[in-house]
């Protein structure tokens, strides 16, 4: 029992003790603290994306079967970006307030018990009490998402502040995971044993992560800082990068709206089979997180480069995805394969130094070090990555609808492109800026001299 008082006693952590002490994963060997707290949020990431992946392969068919039209659909798998952005506002401001790790685990109960809800939906009329439920349910579970990710995202960075990109990019193996499984998972249970078992099991394996997490993840107290988000937009940095996460969560929406009904329509595929090509999507992003967080970390000047380029190249995959009607290319799934796989690299290319790169720019401009400036950025990050998944399913399902799924790729593919020309336009310049510097402070002294002689 003292042990266990010992323990209990050891995680229990303020601004003023080790939580705030400079650790690097790569240098020091972990405390008994970072261990656990990595083992939580890895736990959090997994079964979070791993109930939310799996409605793609099957959902947007059986809300065909209900009486829901394409734009409704791509309005269901949107609303949930929507709320989850509010959620990330609201909470990354009070994330001091409420406590973080408080907020994680009612965000996981709140998700768990959506998730099992939504298994029930195919027992309700069709048409409008369908629709009605399905965006109720799926907008409360974004609040719980949103709670779980933004303290999530704030505890990691807190625990290791020297090691953002690493531990950040080590934790999307959890996350590729749970994308890289659910799909599959969620297709072979659905084709097995009906609509409501998807739901079901994996609502219950979420729920089992409440008192996992209330036994492992240590607890954490700040004091609340009078920064805000509107603060952090003030910065022209940190809005292009905004920018670039948006066009990667958009483009994201739209594929787990529209990809599935098109594979099955162009390739005849089942939806199992559509669970397992979406991990050409999943499996680079995961492979390829833990080493850009660890060179992210390392060579800190790569990070603008590595968001340009990754952008040119999630560009290049939506554009040969459809593939570009103008191109006249027929569409074959093993292109179709080829470019999801280029997409998922380009998303972690993208993806991972963005948070580190926005935590610096906020540092540099004055913010408060602390939970309180940490549970902003992660809700900034989290509330645009929303509003991507919004926008893109929403316009995403419209176009296609209207027009066709190529071209909606297409549109994807050039908000991608035009994330990567302000980013290098913006990075070009403030590298010549800081050429420029060093020389206009050395002539400085000679032409004082030069006044003062005269």
């Amino acid at each position: 029992m003292n042990d266990n008082n010992m323990d209990s006693d050891e995680v229990q952590q303020t601004d003023d003790s080790t939580v705030e002490e400079p650790t690097s994963i790569p240098n020091q060997r972990m405390t008994r603290h970072q261990i656990l707290t990595l083992i939580s949020i890895a736990s959090v990431n997994f079964s979070s994306m791993i109930c939310y992946s799996i409605l793609g392969p099957f959902f947007p068919k059986e809300a065909v079967k209900k009486g829901a039209s394409q734009t409704v659909i791509g309005l269901i798998f949107g609303c949930y970006a929507l709320f989850n952005l509010v959620g990330s506002v609201v909470l990354g401001k009070y994330i001091v307030q409420i406590g973080a790790k408080f907020m994680l685990i009612s965000g996981l109960f709140v998700s768990s018990v959506c998730t099992i809800l939504f298994g029930l939906l195919d027992k309700v009329p069709d048409g409008a009490t369908f629709i009605i439920l399905c965006f109720i349910i799926r907008s409360v579970d974004a609040v719980g998402f949103s709670a779980a990710m933004t303290s999530s995202f704030a505890v990691s960075t807190k625990v290791f502040p020297n090691s953002i990109a690493t531990v950040l990019g080590s934790l999307e193996i959890f996350t590729g995971l749970g994308l890289i499984l659910g799909p599959p998972i969620g297709g072979w249970l659905y084709q097995s044993f009906g609509y409501n078992v998807p739901f079901m099991a994996l609502g219950c394996f979420l729920f089992l992560m409440v008192p996992f997490n209330m036994y492992i993840l240590p607890s954490f107290a700040a004091d609340p800082s009078k920064d805000s988000f509107f603060r952090l937009f003030t910065r022209l940095k940190i809005v292009l990068i905004c920018f670039a996460t948006f066009t990667l969560s958009s483009g994201l929406g739209f594929l787990d709206a529209t990809l599935s009904i098109y594979a099955i329509d162009t390739f005849d595929l089942s939806p199992g089979y559509v669970g397992l090509l979406l991990l050409g999507l999943s499996l680079p992003y995961c492979l390829a997180s833990p080493l850009l967080g660890i060179i992210s970390d390392r060579f800190p000047s790569t990070r603008p480069w590595f968001m340009v380029l990754g952008s040119l190249f999630t560009a290049t995959g939506f554009w040969f995805l459809g593939p570009v009607p103008i191109l006249q290319i027929k569409s074959q799934l093993w292109l179709v394969v080829f470019m999801l796989g280029i997409i998922g690299f380009s998303l972690s290319m993208t993806a991972i130094p963005t948070f580190p790169e926005i935590l610096d720019c906020a540092y540099e401009n004055g913010f408060e070090e602390g939970l309180s400036t940490l549970g902003l950025v992660s809700g900034l990050f989290g509330a645009v990555w929303s509003f991507g998944m919004f926008c893109g399913p929403t316009l995403g399902g419209f176009i296609t609808q209207q027009l066709s799924f190529e071209w909606a790729a297409s549109v994807q593919g050039g908000l991608a492109f035009l994330a990567a020309f302000f980013l290098g336009v913006y990075f070009l310049c403030q590298r010549t800026r800081q050429e420029r510097a060093p020389q206009i402070q050395m002539k400085r002294p000679s032409d004082e001299a030069t006044h003062l002689l005269t």
